[in-house]
């Protein structure tokens, strides 16, 4: 088993930034690709980012690419989701999912671990 806890949401101004941090416990962090989705109200569940395990490759959503920035530490066990220039359509509960692997992952259902979720609200 893989436990994540997500921190670092919050309100905040459009135009403004959040770095969404999410430490893993209970395997060896390194062995897994990370990901992050997000979940607004009566919206599916989409995906974000992802990171493999050493973090030499990442993938973003097409419509995220500038604005956000995934990476990882392994010696922390964590990852972490730089979001700049938030927009209130970026309000949404984030998670992140740990799936084991070497590569990196898009999809929800291939992730075998999720964490609890954290809020951001984005105020226009």
């Amino acid at each position: 088993q893989v436990q994540l806890v997500e921190s670092g949401g919050g309100l905040v101004q459009a135009g403004g930034s959040l770095t969404l941090s999410c430490a893993a416990s209970g395997r060896t962090f390194s062995n897994y690709a990370m990901g992050w989705f997000r979940q607004a109200p009566g919206k599916d569940r989409e995906f974000v980012a992802t990171i493999n395990w050493s973090g030499s490759l990442t993938y973003y959503a097409d419509s995220l690419k500038g604005r956000f920035t995934i990476s990882r530490y392994n010696t922390k066990n964590t990852v972490y989701l730089q979001m700049n220039s938030l927009k209130p359509e970026d309000t949404a509960v984030y998670y992140c999912a740990a799936k084991g692997g070497t590569y990196y992952y898009t999809l929800s259902k291939e992730y075998d671990f999720w964490g609890q979720g954290t809020q951001v609200t984005v105020s226009s």
